[in-house]
């Protein structure tokens, strides 16, 4: 049963991270492509900002949970943090999404999470992509993977807190 709820409890966090790799544009013009492959620096900083005090309201409830001794509070503070982590799980996928008035954050055609499986697998379909970025936008791109790849771990531990409080009592 625990390895069941474990499983499924994954499985949602990978699926809610994965962006929707729906039908792929028609490629545009150079420069066009390499205007709408420039990342969005300061709009990605505004939401991590969010994000890392989101996590940071996440840790409190988890300390919350782990120093309560009633069940029917325990459990009401479970759903409360479930529902945190399905927030700004949502909230994290939206730094890979498009927004039509800001471009993309994260930028390009299948980028995000869900760029490394299925179909889509290895850099046959990124070359193009790469190749046209500048010096300057390789160095953005690598520098919100970094801090993107930390909060992802951020969130892996808080499922991981959060099954343990579940096991607990």
């Amino acid at each position: 049963m625990k390895k069941t709820v474990l499983i499924t409890a994954l499985s949602f966090l990978v699926l809610s991270m994965t962006p929707a790799l729906a039908q792929q544009p028609a490629p545009a013009a150079k420069g066009a492509q390499a205007k709408q492959a420039a990342p969005n620096v300061a709009e990605f900083d505004k939401q991590m900002a969010q994000a890392q005090e989101n996590m940071k309201k996440m840790q409190e409830q988890m300390d919350k949970i782990r120093q309560t001794q009633d069940p029917q509070e325990k459990q009401k503070l479970l759903q409360d943090h479930w529902a945190a982590m399905q927030n700004n799980m949502q909230m994290m996928q939206g730094m890979w999404d498009c927004d039509g008035d800001m471009g993309c954050c994260m930028g390009g055609p299948g980028m995000g999470p869900g760029m490394m499986g299925g179909p889509m697998m290895g850099w046959g379909h990124m070359g193009g992509y790469y190749s046209n970025l500048t010096p300057e936008q390789l160095k953005q791109r690598q520098y919100m993977m970094d801090r993107y790849m930390n909060m992802q771990q951020m969130m892996n531990d808080q499922m991981m807190q959060h099954q343990g409080s579940m096991r607990r009592w």
